[in-house]
Order: C-alpha cells, then sequence, then structure tokens
C-alpha cells in the first residue's frame, strides 16, 4: 500500500509556508509486533506546529528536515499486531500529515467510544483543543462564579471553549479577538460578555480598563505579546495566569523583549502558569466526557473550517497566523482506495 505524505523540505524562519513542505508517496512498512495501521479521516492544523518546527527549543522533539510533519489526527484502526486494538477502533493521536500511519500504541492519546457525535470533534472541542481549554481554565486558572476572567484569541478554537466554559462556571467573560466578524462570533455564538477587537482600538489598555473595572481574575493567555502586556497591567489581587500559546512572538532569536512583570505579579500576589495539554493526558477521558455533556445541553458551541485533500496541508499553518480560519482548522482525507 502506498501512503501520501507531507514531508518537511525546509526550516522555517517564522510561519510555515507551503515552501516549506512537499507531498510524497511511499510504500507503508510491515507491521511489527504490537503495532497498529491507521487510516487518517481528518488532519489536525495547530499553532503549535510553528514551534515544533522552529530551530528553538520547544517542550517537543524538534521535526528534521526529511520527517513527516508531526500532527494530531483521528482515523480508524484497519490492521492491527496489538491485542488492545481492534481494526474498526476510533483512535486520535500523533499519527502526522499522511494519509495513513504505523504507529506504537504510545501515539495513541484517546479512544473514541462515542459514536454520537463527529470523528472530526476529536482533534477539536472533544480533543487536544477542547481539553487544552478545559485543563487550562478548570485546574490552572481554577475560576470561581463572579469573577472577570478575560481570554486572548477570543473566537480560536481554545480561546472559544475556554470563554464559553468561564460563563457556564458563572464568571464575567472579556475575549480580546481580531476583526469585526471574530467580535460578532464570540459574542452572538460564544456568549461573551464584551469582546475587544485589539486590531481596531486606539488604546487597548484602556479599553481593558473600562470594560474590565474591578480588575482581571483570570487571564487565559494565548498570545503573549503585546495583548498580554495591556491585560496584565490591570490584574487583580490573586489573579492567575495560564500561559497557553504565544501566537505574538516571530521568533526566539533574538531573545523577545518587553515590559518586566515582576512587581506586579509581586504587587497583587499573582500566578503565572504555562502549560500545554499533553500534561493531562491521562485525565483526557474526564476532560471530554464533561465536554461532551456540555454540547449534548447545548451549551458549548463550536465551529470548524474543513479543507480538502491532503494537497491543502502545506499551505495550512499560515491560516493561523493570517486570520483567515474561523474555527478548528482540519484537514479532511478522501476514503482510501487501498
Amino acid at each position: 500500500m502506498m501512503n501520501r505524505r507531507v514531508i518537511v523540505k525546509e526550516r522555517p524562519q517564522g510561519i510555515p509556508l507551503a515552501e516549506h513542505f512537499e507531498l510524497d508517496s511511499a510504500p507503508l512498512p510491515a507491521l511489527a509486533e504490537g503495532q497498529i495501521l491507521i487510516r487518517n479521516h481528518y488532519l489536525s492544523v495547530d499553532p503549535a506546529m510553528r514551534g515544533w518546527l522552529a530551530d528553538a527549543q520547544s517542550y517537543g522533539a524538534r521535526i528534521e528536515i526529511g520527517d513527516v510533519m508531526r500532527a494530531f489526527a483521528v482515523g480508524e484502526v484497519i490492521d492491527s499486531r496489538n491485542h488492545a486494538f481492534a481494526p474498526g477502533d476510533r483512535v486520535m493521536g500523533l499519527f502526522g500529515w499522511q494519509e495513513h500511519a504505523v504507529v506504537d500504541p504510545g501515539s495513541v492519546l484517546l479512544r473514541i467510544s462515542d459514536h454520537d457525535f463527529p470523528m472530526s470533534l476529536s482533534l477539536g472541542v472533544l480533543g487536544l483543543n477542547g481539553v487544552t481549554a478545559y485543563f487550562g481554565l478548570m485546574d490552572v486558572c481554577a475560576p470561581k462564579a463572579g469573577e472577570t476572567v478575560v481570554v486572548s484569541t477570543a473566537a480560536g478554537a481554545v480561546g472559544s471553549c475556554v470563554g464559553q466554559m468561564a460563563r457556564i462556571l458563572g464568571c464575567r467573560v472579556v475575549g480580546i479577538a481580531g476583526g469585526p466578524e471574530k467580535r460578532r462570533l464570540c459574542i452572538d455564538e460564544f456568549g461573551y460578555d464584551e469582546v475587544l477587537d485589539y486590531k481596531h482600538e486606539a488604546d487597548l489598555e484602556a479599553a481593558i480598563a473600562r470594560a474590565c473595572p474591578n480588575g482581571v481574575d483570570v487571564y487565559f493567555d494565548n498570545t503573549a505579546g503585546p495583548i498580554s502586556d495591556a491585560v496584565i497591567r490591570h490584574i487583580s489581587v490573586g489573579a492567575r495566569i495560564a500561559v497557553c500559546g504565544t501566537a505574538s512572538i516571530s521568533s526566539w532569536d533574538p531573545w523577545p523583549s518587553g515590559p518586566r512583570y515582576e512587581r506586579q505579579l509581586l504587587v497583587k500576589r499573582a500566578t503565572v502558569r504555562g502549560f500545554i495539554a499533553l500534561d493531562y493526558v491521562d485525565r483526557y477521558p474526564e476532560g471530554v466526557a464533561q465536554l461532551g455533556r456540555w454540547i449534548k445541553e447545548g451549551r458549548l458551541h463550536y465551529r470548524e473550517e474543513i479543507l480538502e485533500g491532503i494537497e491543502q496541508a502545506p499551505a495550512a499553518i499560515s491560516r493561523l497566523y493570517s486570520g483567515e480560519n474561523q474555527g478548528k482548522l482540519l484537514i479532511r482525507l478522501p476514503a482510501s482506495k487501498g
């Protein structure tokens, strides 16, 4: 069986573009004892891919030139030499940007038992994005009813979940998003109390002060950079800050500079904690179960943008940084022919 794949052709300096990848086709290796063969149905496109490709320290091993592009994917087991998996099982994990994947069981992050939902959701609101939002908000931030929660990239796949969960918990939720359409989406579909359009605010810090007159109790940070500089000036005593992403930082060489937070953190006795969803792998079923209940109750909404075919993958990451996409960005693969 031939397998179409997206290979890393050269290392990007900044945002990965189509020119940094190439499509190829190669024979699938034979299954070794303990391995499984997966036909991928959907491939994920995530901001983390930029860090994985960078020539800098990250939380995952660096992807090398000639490697299949690392990616989360969801698919179906079609062959197995592992007693714990059988053909027909649905699984999500690090299977890469490819039509098929031969993997060890450790690459599987989630077994999908609830077939009431579309399989694609296991890469979004019921997958890495949802559990990132769930554990980042619930564990790292621990919001209380009545507190003010601020979320950057409020319309994104993670941010939109955070905002809705904070509302479910009884918090007042202020989003920060780019452009009038994303602002409208946050208010009309995701239920934010107020949303600031950072692209059109003449003074974002002043806008945050108006939107959060009693201060910011929880800040879910997906951007770092100038947006976070403005938010942190308005944190309240005992504030909790979850660092989930650094989308506004274009490079770590030279080391990015900006305001120094130490005095503000000291005076406000605030807590800043970085985290990634992979810290919570053992608890994924807990998070997915609760997220699924909220969806069935009509309390948690989501958006997906689906590109058709693996040919769309090389240019997909740049869409996340241009602001083109709305909702979780996915690539749907056609039915296997072999």
